[in-house]
């Protein structure tokens, strides 16, 4: 989903608790993610949230947020993968202070990634989640929950890129940023660049 369908989008959510609720879970995330050593992207076994890491990624780079760019973790690992994609669930059990996970779960997470995640909140890691099940499973061990139910609203895949696009909003105070020619040639080099491979 290009920009122009995110604005699309809060203009038809507009005076929702959603727009509201999604900027807000956005913000938080863009505050953790710029105090923290990395962020943890991670799914549930059925589900890899690619797309989200992809938009995390433009967003980190448009923004100037290092701190939002993600590592997506996933459940199966096969060799002969590059290093960005070989990161296992082992990465959840070395996360720790400083570190910010975010867990993407369309239904219930699975008794083995709740643990692990249970496990780097106690460690001291920030964890956030976006559900989309009606069984609201990772409340107990997040900081910051952010839910989309099934029967009314938006979708999770709908969340996301709202939430992703909320996260890489004002990085920056008014007036400290990159001059305006250099935020342009950046912008131009961002559309024209070939999309990234996954």
């Amino acid at each position: 989903m290009d920009a122009v369908r995110v604005a699309l989008l809060r203009e038809v959510l507009a005076g929702t608790e959603w727009l509201t609720d999604t900027r807000r879970f956005g913000g938080a995330l863009r505050a953790a993610a710029g105090r923290s050593e990395g962020l943890l992207l991670v799914g549930c076994e059925e589900y890899e949230p690619w797309h989200l890491a992809a938009h995390l990624r433009e967003e980190a780079d448009w923004s100037g947020l290092p701190g939002l760019r993600p590592t997506l973790v996933r459940h199966r690992v096969a060799e002969g993968l590059p290093a960005h994609l070989s990161v296992g669930l082992g990465r959840l059990e070395a996360a720790g202070r400083g570190e910010t996970l975010l867990v993407v779960s369309p239904g219930a997470p699975g008794a083995g990634l709740l643990e692990r995640v249970h496990d780097a909140r106690r460690s001291g890691a920030t964890v956030f989640a976006l559900e989309g099940g009606a069984e609201p499973g990772l409340h107990p061990v997040a900081h910051e929950v952010l839910a989309a139910p099934p029967d009314a609203g938006p979708d999770l895949e709908t969340v996301q890129h709202l939430v992703s696009a909320a996260a890489g909003e004002n990085a920056r105070p008014a007036g400290t940023g990159r001059p305006l020619r250099d935020r342009l040639s950046r912008l131009a080099e961002r559309l024209t660049a070939p999309p990234p491979r996954w």
